[in-house]
């Protein structure tokens, strides 16, 4: 550093210590400072005092009004000093019904003869620390929201209670009673002398619910598919919001129930004079919470406030069981048929029919036996076998046809090797199939028509609550999958477990399609080639959506598969090629006599035309291309 730059720092350090001297405040001004802070500071606190007491103040004069509010008998709410909140419980031999004077709402259901995964805990429906329901009548002054207000609870018995909403010198009843040997309870709500409080034009009922629908079972994801808001509207039609995302609906159309569904057990709200303008909710939750969908649901119905007409409502809080949703149809009120049964999902209209008059008659049949689950199922698949057994065998026919002509098929491709004389090629081949009298579709449509017999026990397994809990084999719950080997950990597209019984249908699947395709004529028939590999891929398919699904489904898929190779089989040992190729050579020259029999039917017919129209068009780009 330079000579002037050190004599100009210096001078700077002596101009800011000069400043600071001139600037220090004296003695008087640090005391009269310390004055002011101390009077602000008085002023401070004494606000804040003057805060507390308007708070107290106001708080005084609340609890006053309220005072004046219970103790008033020209109050509009007259409710008394002394009740206090309660739980009343109504209870049969299937269901306890827990009541909360506080609202005169459901507060917690419990299913005697059901348990939860411990297989010792009842099911417990609706429970009030996460689900709840209310009351809302709009008043001319004040609207009555029925959660905010105690009742009390009169004529209280084993099955029935009135809760009391004492206004001014009328009331409002709520008056529950529940049937005797049923999980039916019924609510009716009445005015008595409260008119004055409500507009004329004021005949409705809010009613409101929520749930938190809790997994009940052991595989989530499965659960949950069945897990649904469902609703019925009044012209018999019966919906439900999506199963897989989060869904909010507005309805127009009146409703006689809806319900808060799990895969086995249901919270149904039923109006007998219907649910109008209703509103619903269904949103996911998480895997790991315990819980599977939240419900919400708002509707309005019909209220008097005259009292003449009282308003009556139904709840079914139980089991998705068929037979027994049937019978609570026999309960309502209004007498119309509520159609319950509908919650247990039976599938689409022809696969709900097959179910509803073959496959439920035949399962209870065997279920009366007393035998396991497991082998209840397994002769359900053996009688369900035998009775497309017919169609089986004609579908293995048509195949063994198809494969004693294979000769005359490697002749045509001997005979047109080109690929310019596919079409050529492929009408001499349905020439030769209809003299010899073989549809060439004849061993597809037999399987085709045995599909919705598949399809329905797909529908049916998983919705059958006597599954639940049943044990067989290793499975310890045919009614979920059956985890022999799991490691504790999710795999993409598998998940943390192995279903055996989903191996061993998926196998049995494998040895059915290889030796399905070994009874078609591949090599004759291009398009087999590529139907091969799909019937091989589809048994890998099945593994990735099967392994979550029920055993029992998987078991019931197994059996069949491996009753159908035993089948196959049989059949291939009894038909003898060379017999059948002679029968066949026979029909031709039968078919060769007698013109009329070689007439083509309607199908074949059509194709053969259709070939020979794209045959002439193909005739036709050929010569045009010479001519280029």
């Amino acid at each position: 550093m330079d000579k002037n730059s050190l004599i100009g720092f210096t001078l700077m350090g002596l101009v800011l210590v000069a400043f600071s001297y001139y600037t220090q405040p004296s003695q008087e001004e640090l005391r009269e400072r310390q004055r002011q802070d101390s009077i602000a500071q008085v002023s401070y606190e004494k606000q804040e005092q003057e805060k507390e007491a308007a708070k107290a103040a106001a708080e005084a004069k609340k609890a006053a009004q309220l005072e004046t509010l219970l103790t008033d008998s020209s109050s509009l709410f007259f409710t008394g000093k002394n009740l206090q909140e309660q739980t009343i419980s109504l209870e049969n031999e299937l269901v306890k019904y827990d009541l909360n004077t506080k609202g005169a709402v459901i507060k917690q259901a419990t299913l005697k003869n059901y348990t939860n995964q411990d297989r010792v805990t009842p099911i417990s429906l609706f429970d009030g620390e996460a689900d709840y329901m209310d009351f809302a009548i709009a008043g001319k002054q004040s609207n009555v929201i029925a959660s905010d207000m105690l009742m009390e609870p009169i004529n209280v018995t084993d099955s029935t209670v009135t809760m009391r909403l004492a206004m001014g010198t009328g009331h409002i009843d709520f008056a529950y009673t529940l049937v005797p040997n049923s999980y039916m309870l019924n609510l009716s709500i009445q005015a008595e002398g409260v008119a004055n409080y409500f507009n004329p034009t004021n005949n409705v009922l809010t009613m409101s619910m929520h749930e938190k629908a809790k997994q009940l079972e052991k595989g989530y994801t499965f659960e949950n598919r069945y897990s649904t808001l469902t609703y019925q509207e009044s012209d018999g039609d019966t919906d439900y919001l999506s199963q897989n995302s989060n869904k909010q609906k507005t309805l127009d159309e009146p409703l006689d129930w809806v319900a808060f569904k799990n895969q086995f057990f249901s919270c149904a709200f039923i109006a007998d004079q219907n649910f109008n303008d209703a509103k619903l909710s269904s949103n996911m939750m998480d895997k790991g919470t315990g819980f599977l969908k939240e419900y919400d649901a708002q509707a309005t119905t019909a209220f008097d406030p005259t009292g003449k007409q009282a308003t009556n409502l139904q709840f079914y809080f139980g089991p998705n069981h068929f037979q027994t949703l049937q019978a609570h149809n026999k309960l309502s009120i209004s007498g119309k048929n509520l159609e319950l049964e509908e919650l247990v999902d039976l599938g689409w209209p022809l696969f709900r029919w097959i179910n509803r008059f073959v496959t439920l008659y035949i399962f209870d049949w065997l279920k009366g036996w007393g035998l396991n689950m497991g082998i209840v199922l397994m002769i359900m698949t053996l009688i369900m076998n035998a009775i497309v057994y017919p169609l089986r065998h004609k579908s293995f026919m048509s195949s063994a046809k198809m494969r004693a002509l294979k000769p005359k098929m490697e002749a045509l491709n001997a005979k047109y090797p080109n690929q310019e004389d596919a079409m050529r090629k492929q009408q001499e081949m349905m020439q030769i199939y209809n003299e010899y009298g073989v549809s060439p579709m004849g061993g597809c449509l037999p399987m085709l028509i045995q599909m919705p017999v598949w399809i329905a026990l797909f529908n049916f397994v998983p919705n059958a609550i006597e599954l639940r809990q049943q044990s067989f084999l290793w499975a310890d719950d045919l009614s979920t999958y059956d985890d022999l080997l799991s490691w504790g950990f999710n795999i993409w597209g598998i998940g943390d477990h192995l279903s055996l019984f989903c191996i061993l249908f998926c196998a049995t699947n494998i040895i059915s399609s290889v030796i399905n395709m070994n009874q078609q004529d591949n090599g004759s028939n291009p398009q087999m080639q590529s139907m091969k590999w799909m019937m091989y891929i589809m048994p890998v398919m099945f593994f990735f959506i099967f392994n979550d699904y029920s055993s029992g489904l998987c078991w019931y898929y197994f059996v069949s598969g491996l009753v159908s190779v035993l089948m196959m089989q049989v059949m291939k040992w009894r038909t003898d090629d060379a017999a059948l190729l002679a029968k066949l050579e026979k029909r031709r020259a039968e078919r060769k006599a007698n013109p009329k029999l070689a007439k083509r039917g309607g199908f074949q017919d059509r194709l053969q035309k259709m070939m020979e129209m794209q045959e002439e068009l193909q005739r036709q780009q050929r010569e045009q291309q010479n001519k280029k």
